[in-house]
């Protein structure tokens, strides 16, 4: 077996209730790494881990939570929501609807704003302590758009753009930053689609499958390893080749 010297070493990863965020901590818990599991619902800690409910929008309780822990060697910006609607809907040439206020702020402040207050509460702490790595979940979507995701798509290109400026920042204090970019992966969300939009998606895959949650944790273990000591502001797409699929 590799030594991939994330042994002992202790790993936040954000939205792990459920999906990729479970798979995730479950595979740094398979590296012998000390997972601190945070999440707004309860989850099961992983072993040699814990569990601590925190609201990854209130810089308040990131802060509670790191006090706990110590200073963590990887941090996984992982949690994220989806609120899909059009810019704007018209039906037989009436505005029939529009994305609101609310359902852009919300996906904001879950997935770019939170990155953007867990990172920067985190990275004195590695600083401290001679580095670390921060990893971060963007999507294929934020790299090429997607049809009622105008939210979404801001917040997943946001993470790319704030990871290349931390790449830059932060490498001289030996603290990496990268960020994955998944395509479709088979999490709750995805099961609730129709079944003619989960074929669909199969359909621009050209390894003709929905990705599984395990195939991005793989990848976030990997960009956390040594065995990636000299990889940086980089965005590594998992997604069988959905770009070049549509």
């Amino acid at each position: 077996m590799i030594d991939t010297g994330l042994a002992n070493k202790v790993v936040i990863v954000t939205g792990a209730a459920a999906g990729i965020g479970l798979a995730t901590a479950r595979r740094f818990a398979q590296e012998g790494a000390r997972v601190a599991s945070w999440d707004v619902k309860d989850v099961e800690a992983q072993p040699n881990g814990i569990f601590q409910k925190v609201d990854v929008t209130s810089a308040a309780s990131v802060e509670a939570a790191l006090d706990e822990l110590g200073a963590p060697y990887v941090l996984v910006n992982n949690a994220g929501i989806l609120r899909d609607a059009q810019l704007v809907k018209y039906k037989d040439g009436v505005l029939v609807g529009s994305m609101s206020d609310e359902q852009f702020d919300s996906v904001i402040n879950v997935n770019l704003k939170a990155v953007f207050t867990c990172t920067r509460a985190v990275v004195p702490r590695m600083i401290a302590a001679g580095g670390g790595v921060i990893l971060s979940a963007s999507s294929v979507v934020g790299l090429y758009g997607n049809f009622g995701q105008t939210n979404y798509v801001a917040s997943k290109a946001g993470v790319i753009g704030m990871t290349k400026v931390w790449a830059r920042e932060l490498g001289k204090y030996k603290i990496r930053v990268n960020a994955v970019a998944p395509g479709y992966i088979a999490t709750e969300m995805i099961r609730q689609m129709p079944e003619k939009i989960q074929q669909a998606m199969v359909g621009h895959t050209p390894l003709g499958r929905v990705g599984e949650p395990q195939d991005v944790a793989n990848a976030y273990a990997w960009l956390a390893s040594d065995q990636a000591s000299f990889i940086t502001g980089t965005v590594l797409s998992v997604d069988g080749g959905a770009v070049t699929g549509t």
